[in-house]
């Protein structure tokens, strides 16, 4: 009786461990879609191998005791095409699917993974959105099935013209972004937070450009120049803000300051270089020498490739992954899901938040202003000799925006 008894206690104890780590060993598949040709190509090869990259650096250390695979697919940065990826990526055993680039694409993902996951059970895929930031995303359009790591274009506003009503010299605002859900939005934000905060101010030029299509920006800088502006929004990203820096600066538009979402771009840096000291600003979740980890992947990634490592949400993507696999003792997208809402973890930035409501993610925002490397700011970007240093950090209260999502989950009904 005693012997049988241990048999099953036994059984009980192996069958716990089993459960507890019923995914090492397993191989997690995640899709990366995203441009790997056209102007933004630039771009999607730095954040294809950044996931890439880091991929490895998790599967060296990950509590889960899984394996990372990226399957890095091209989507040229068009919604239709992105359709086709995911179907490929499906066929391809994947269930994770990542994408930042363009919130058409991310709408289409969107779209894409609410069909599946309701005609096909047991066969749903989880969107990780690590850069598309239309505030819609997770508003009106908001799904279940899609978290976002990147702060959305209203809370980069909400935190730039925080700083910006302090900023006495600025009188006169040209905005110039690209015609896409993005650039809509970041125009409609600056102008509804400068009029609050900054009531004074002089919105003095707007313009709409075609997504990744303009080769030469000297017209809008023509037309920046003639408005009398002091200060530039835009959210431009890639070549888009790469050619319009080059222009401004080949101009010799000294006197203008320009604030930006996405500086650190491929591109960008090198585009800006000592011309643009003092000039550019950029708001972000993070910077290059935040120091600890991050710090030293970034300068291991430099070496390795030649480039610089600026999509820190990747990290947070694999780190809030990890947690949700060895919480679950699952890798099924389902059940991780389930456990991310709410998640707090830390990442790469301090302890960051999943807010249940609308799956947006609530972190602490940088204002960096682009300056000379050295001291405490060692790091530079596009071995330039000048790096974005930050001269703000707000909280994430601070930039956080409310929500209007109507989040309908599994099970719910209407």
């Amino acid at each position: 009786m005693k012997f049988a008894l241990k048999l099953v206690c036994a059984s009980v104890v192996a069958a716990s461990a089993t459960g507890a780590f019923a995914q090492k060993g397993e191989t997690v598949k995640l899709a990366w879609i995203d441009p790997l040709s056209g102007l933004m190509a630039a771009v999607g090869t730095n954040q294809l191998k950044t996931y890439q990259f880091l991929a490895e650096e998790f599967n060296k250390k990950n509590a889960a005791g899984v394996k990372f695979e990226i399957v890095g697919i091209d989507n040229k940065l068009s919604p239709q095409e992105t359709t086709s990826a995911l179907r490929s990526a499906q066929d391809q055993g994947v269930r994770y699917v990542l994408q930042g680039n363009g919130s058409g694409a991310a709408l289409a993902i969107i779209d894409a993974v609410e069909k599946n996951n309701a005609r096909n059970p047991g066969k749903e895929l989880l969107y990780i959105n690590y850069a598309a930031v239309d505030p819609d995303l997770t508003n009106s359009k908001c799904s279940y099935w899609h978290y976002r790591l990147d702060a959305d274009t209203s809370m980069k506003m909400e935190a730039l013209t925080t700083y910006m009503k302090d900023q006495p010299d600025i009188k006169k605002v040209y905005l110039i972004n690209q015609n896409y859900a993005h650039g809509v939005q970041v125009a409609k934000y600056a102008k509804e937070n400068l009029k609050v905060k900054r009531p004074d101010v002089q919105i003095v030029g707007e313009d709409l450009h075609p997504l990744a299509q303009v080769r030469d920006f000297a017209p809008y800088i023509a037309k920046i120049k003639a408005s009398g502006a002091d200060t530039v929004i835009t959210g431009n990203w890639g070549s888009d803000l790469a050619l319009l820096i080059k222009a401004s600066n080949d101009a010799g538009l000294n006197n203008v300051k320009f604030y930006t979402y996405y500086g650190s771009v491929s591109g960008t840096p090198t585009a800006m270089g000592a011309a643009s000291a003092g000039k550019v600003y950029q708001v972000s979740y993070g910077h290059a020498n935040m120091g600890g980890e991050i710090q030293r992947l970034g300068v291991e990634f430099n070496k390795k490739f030649k480039e610089d490592l600026y999509t820190l949400a990747a990290y947070s993507a694999f780190q809030m992954l990890t947690d949700a696999f060895v919480k679950t003792k699952s890798t099924d997208p389902v059940k991780v899901a389930a456990a991310l809402e709410n998640m707090k973890f830390k990442s790469f930035n301090g302890e960051v938040e999943l807010r249940k409501a609308d799956h947006q993610m609530q972190q602490g925002l940088y204002i960096t202003k682009w300056e000379k490397a050295g001291g405490k700011y060692a790091v530079d970007a596009e071995a330039t000799g000048y790096t974005f240093v930050p001269v703000k950090y707000y909280e994430p209260y601070v930039a956080s925006t409310p929500t209007t999502c109507q989040m309908k989950r599994p099970g719910q009904t209407g």
